[in-house]
């Protein structure tokens, strides 16, 4: 009899396990869904670089996104700080691919009740080995994303929404990475104390921070290749 209620517990806690799996995978699947209305985007917005052995000023940005993978941002100072692989600024690409959907329970941000799903890519020879998302179940957003990467360390990414989150796109992304782990393009100085002179940058282990700020998006235009 006992060992019967051991077995019957089991059984309760494995349906219960693979019942949160498959409600986290449809949440996914709807997020998917959603995203995949947007086949390309032209963004208008403002870059702010803040990393601590740099001074970078703000800067006027147009991002580009085609789908798949498309994504290509251009800076009127010619300088954008933002880790390569980076996907998530456009979510897409952070929700492309084979992977596994773990239930990480709730938690809080900004007030709002989210839901925590772990992504864990079935392709090993993929940069990313973790994602972390933070969804909005309600508005299907997802309003924080925790990259785990092979190259370029650990990144985040939140995101503010306000008048296109209809189409899943927002207003302010703010990602933030170790400056350590970044990886700057060779060659480059940057002269931004008073333009006497250039100085190498040197990572340290302070975060830096990238934030643009969106003001307008012309969604699903028809945007060349020849862009990216």
């Amino acid at each position: 009899m006992v060992k019967s209620r051991y077995i019957l517990l089991a059984l309760m806690l494995l349906n219960r396990s693979f019942g949160y799996a498959q409600d986290v995978s449809a949440l996914v699947r709807k997020l998917q869904d959603k995203l995949e209305l947007i086949n390309s985007y032209e963004a208008d917005g403002v870059m702010k670089t803040n990393v601590s052995f740099l001074k970078v000023p703000d800067a006027a940005v147009k991002v580009y996104y085609k789908k798949p993978d498309k994504l290509k941002i251009k800076n009127e100072n010619g300088i954008s700080l933002v880790p390569k692989g980076t996907i998530a600024i456009s979510l897409n690409g952070l929700l492309r691919g084979h992977f596994t959907a773990l239930d990480a329970g709730f938690d809080v941000i900004s007030g709002i009740r989210v839901k925590v799903v772990k992504l864990l890519p079935a392709d090993e020879s993929v940069d990313i080995v973790l994602s972390t998302i933070y969804v909005d179940e309600k508005n299907l957003l997802i309003l924080k994303a925790r990259t785990t990467t092979k190259e370029n360390g650990t990144y985040e990414v939140e995101m503010q929404y306000g008048k296109y989150k209809a189409f899943a796109l927002p207003d302010k992304v703010i990602c933030s990475f170790n400056s350590k782990d970044y990886k700057l393009p060779k060659g480059i100085t940057f002269d931004y104390d008073d333009g006497s002179k250039k100085k190498e940058p040197a990572p340290g282990d302070a975060k830096g921070k990238v934030e643009i700020s969106y003001s307008t998006y012309l969604i699903n235009k028809n945007i060349p290749d020849s862009v990216f």
